[in-house]
């Protein structure tokens, strides 16, 4: 009998949760004594429910009958202990996420039980709490359905009237802690998708909207601070400040996809107001104005804009929002600027503007006079524009649209400038919500689909469409595209007081063509500006003109000839350079990447590129400007720009890339020459191979101090390769060695000493560019700047004659070497457009590499 007594109950059994219910039933007050026992009651009442929800609908049953839900609100109004209510929190949310059954959530949530816990004044000073408590939201969210929310709502004559879930929780929207923010969001959109009339009605009007007006409010106080960043790491390149742009332009872009998840919901109002907020707020004030150089805007610069507005278009998909912000770019920076901001001089600053925002959401934005028309200059009426004289005009003249500022970056701008610049253009081209017309009107609409348009027009028996698909010329007047931005144009006057005038007179699609393709062949005709935005360049032309020389007129071509005639000018002096030896190989490599990076389908960098500037491997003041990794970087620099050049001329020809660059193929090593007289292997030499001793000479060099060795010199050259070898003596086969140290032979500026002519000095490069291959390219940007200075060598002859020997040896293999290197690329240096005898075969690239590639070394 005493044993049945004694004997424990089981611990998920229905008699369990009986026990624990009855004795949380008696507690009348929650102090410490049995504040312990109550904690572990709620925690183990969560488990018996969830256990019963899979295994015995009894449990539930029980739950209900005894109205335990109303016992928790109990203990809750009895408890002043903040580990109660953490428990307590916590025990809802967990049966709330961990119950299948529809009944059980409809009881969970009816009886008010489950609103009074919501709109309990919990203390948030307690930071614990808060997490709990947006936990304990978040999961009531989760189980949100046409259904069940309307048993969180109150309603008057089918109206909500109340919605405390909703309500609450987007009291911590802009928490400081993002964990909140994020959890805050995800609940809203389980508002937001479960797709209530009645309720997105209720998100969708005063004051709930709100809430959108002070996202946008508080997404512009993100992109300040994102610029202040920007700005100081432009300022003083700081790694750090990189690091921490990037954790900044993380949370933009997830603001941006938050505002396209809620769009995406469904609820019209909802994204008809987010669409007005982002223009009123954040593009017509600070963006759009801030793209012009001459216009001071204490807040957001200029290449912050230039980022803002692509993540804007590429995340936020509303067609309203895309097309109004291109019809903008045909305005003068001027008309956004409210008068209240602007000052005689043009300048404006931003800071009242947040007040502002804040003190009229409601209001438009300050209506300002249309620019005279005399003020504004005539844009281009033929299609002869070039690109000198695009650099002559005045782009970012006062009144200049805003489009031709962009178009003025590119020609005239800084690297990042004109990087912002493209990624706009590329980003605005691949909008897939923009009207084809507007495309079009602002001359960057892809002529596939230009020639898909006008034959349209032709099939549907529309004259014009026929006439500027078969004439040589489009014509001069305004075409479709005028009604469509019109449109739009008359949407910023109406909505948000921007009165812009657009010219009438000379304009037309075609000229707007030509002046983004003058502006481009005027980028790359540009010797300030980094391969890499060059080839974003090419990927913008490449998909405005596929395989066509039609838009190019004569001027354009002689241009792009000009241009790569002094750059293979300068490729000329690189076969004579330190890296002779891979100038093969990186061309072969640059070629196929870039033929990657212009026939892609979207452009290959991310618009947060636009932020930071370009990362220098080795550009720091402790290394000398002499080293060779600064020639290699110069390089391959000038690599990376003469095949674009090259690359554009192909196809202004119309022809299709080949997959490798004109040069020609190896010729067979000449029986008299050094390598093979020694017996080199055509792969090059190795540590411990075998070599005749044929021309070595003895010499002596000390690697450690107070440690010299011997051995015999040698320099040979193979093809593009060349190398310096110290080879250790045979004492038992006369005239052999045994090679023990490979040097490059390029680089190595053999220099007799002044004042022993005896010694011989010989810079000592790398063997390969550790930049040039990505999986060394992490390592070697960490790597201890002394690694990166050349190695010095300091031969010691037996006397005067061998010292000059040697050294005649070195100047004859490093000329044998530049001529065949010289020799390979000829065709690329003199091309002239006949590409059908000079292309190797593609199958040769194995033989390239191994041929051009130094065996190991130092």
């Amino acid at each position: 009998m005493w044993l049945s007594f004694w004997r424990s109950r089981d611990r998920f059994s229905l008699d369990e949760l009986r026990y624990l219910t009855d004795q949380l039933q008696k507690v009348q007050i929650v102090n410490e004594v049995n504040k312990d026992f109550v904690i572990e009651a709620l925690r183990s009442i969560a488990e018996l429910i969830t256990y019963g929800d899979q295994h015995d609908s009894n449990y539930f049953e029980y739950f209900m009958e005894k109205q335990v839900m109303g016992e928790f609100v109990r203990i809750l109004k009895i408890s002043r202990s903040v580990t109660v209510s953490l428990q307590l929190l916590q025990t809802i949310s967990i049966m709330i996420q961990n119950l299948k059954s529809e009944h059980a959530i409809y009881y969970m949530f009816s009886n008010e039980h489950i609103n009074f816990l919501i709109t309990y004044a919990f203390d948030f000073h307690n930071e614990e709490l808060l997490s709990y408590y947006i936990s304990f939201l978040r999961a009531i969210s989760g189980k949100l359905n046409r259904n069940t929310i309307s048993l969180l709502v109150k309603t008057h004559n089918e109206v909500v009237v109340s919605f405390p879930l909703y309500v609450e929780a987007t009291r911590f929207a802009f928490h400081e802690e993002n964990m909140i923010r994020t959890a805050v969001r995800a609940l809203t959109l389980n508002v937001y998708h479960v797709g209530d009339e009645s309720v997105n009605r209720f998100v969708a009007k005063s004051p709930h909207a709100d809430y959108f007006s002070n996202l946008v409010t508080f997404f512009l106080k993100q992109c300040i601070d994102l610029n202040a960043l920007v700005s100081k790491v432009l300022k003083n390149s700081d790694p750090d400040g990189t690091t921490m742009i990037l954790v900044a332009v993380d949370e933009i872009e997830d603001n941006l996809y938050y505002f396209s998840d809620v769009i995406s919901a469904g609820i019209p109002d909802v994204g008809r107001l987010i669409t007005d907020k982002m223009l009123q707020f954040l593009i017509i004030p600070f963006l759009l104005p801030s793209l012009r150089l001459d216009v001071v805007n204490e807040q957001i610069g200029a290449i912050t804009s230039l980022y803002l507005l692509c993540c804007i278009l590429r995340i936020v998909k509303i067609k309203d929002l895309a097309n109004t912000i291109a019809a903008a770019l045909f305005c003068p920076a001027e008309v956004f600027i409210p008068k209240s901001e602007a000052k005689l001089n043009g300048h404006v600053s931003g800071h009242s503007y947040m007040n502002e925002i804040q003190q009229s959401e409601g209001e438009n934005v300050t209506e300002v006079d249309a620019c005279p028309k005399a003020s504004l200059p005539a844009l281009a009426g033929s299609s002869q524009v070039h690109p000198e004289d695009a650099t002559q005009n005045d782009f970012v003249s006062s009144h200049g649209p805003l489009r031709d500022v962009l178009l003025s970056y590119i020609t005239n701008g800084n690297d990042l400038q004109v990087l912002g610049s493209l990624s706009v253009l590329a980003t605005l081209l691949q909008t897939k919500e923009l009207d084809e017309t507007m495309l079009d009107a602002l001359g960057i609409l892809p002529q596939r689909k230009q020639h898909k348009k006008l034959l349209l027009q032709a099939l549907v028996g529309e004259g014009s469409g026929e006439d500027q698909l078969f004439a040589s010329e489009f014509g001069s007047i305004r075409d479709s595209f005028s009604s469509d931005l019109d449109v739009y144009l008359q949407k910023l006057k109406e909505q948000f007081g921007v009165v812009c005038y657009f010219p009438e007179v000379g304009t037309s699609p075609r000229v707007h063509r030509f002046q983004v393709l003058d502006a481009l062949v005027s980028l790359f005709c540009r010797s300030d500006i980094s391969a890499e935005t060059l080839w974003d360049g090419g990927w913008l032309l490449r998909q405005l003109l596929p395989y066509s020389e039609a838009e190019f007129n004569n001027h354009h071509l002689k241009l792009l000839k000009d241009s790569y005639k002094n750059c293979t000018g300068a490729l000329l002096e690189e076969t004579r350079g330190s890296w002779r030896d891979l100038l093969e190989t990186v061309l072969c490599d640059e070629w196929k990447k870039c033929k990657r990076a212009v026939e892609a389908s979207s452009p290959r960098k991310e618009p947060k590129c636009i932020l930071m500037p370009l990362q220098k491997s080795s550009y720091d003041d402790s290394i000398p400007s002499e080293s060779s990794i600064f020639a290699g970087e110069r390089m391959c620099e000038l690599v990376k720009v003469c095949v674009l050049l090259l690359q554009l001329q192909i196809f202004s020809l119309g022809r299709p890339l080949p997959e490798q660059p004109p040069i020609y193929l190896p010729t067979d090593l000449a029986e008299n020459s050094r390598a093979r007289t020694a017996g080199l292997d055509v792969l090059g030499p190795k540590p411990g191979v075998e070599l005749r001793l044929v021309d070595a000479v003895p010499c002596r060099i000390a690697f450690e101090r107070g440690k010299e060795r011997h051995f015999c010199f040698l320099a040979i050259s193979m093809g593009t390769s060349g190398w310096i070898l110290l080879i250790e003596e045979l004492p038992l086969k006369q005239h052999h060695g045994v090679v023990r140290i490979i040097a490059p032979l390029a680089g190595c500026k053999p220099r007799i000493d002044d004042k022993h002519s005896r010694w011989l000095h010989l810079c000592i490069r790398p063997s390969s560019l550790p930049f040039v291959d990505p999986a060394k390219s992490v390592t070697f940007r960490k790597m201890n700047t002394k690694a990166l200075v050349d190695g010095r060598w300091t031969l010691a002859f037996r006397n005067e004659e061998s010292c000059k020997i040697a050294l005649s040896m070195i100047l004859e293999e490093i000329s044998q070497q530049s001529s065949e290197v010289e020799r390979r690329l000829r065709p690329l240096l003199e091309f002239q457009g006949d590409l059908d005898t000079s292309i190797q075969s593609p199958h040769h690239s194995e033989a390239l590499s191994a041929s051009a590639t130094p065996s190991n070394s130092l």
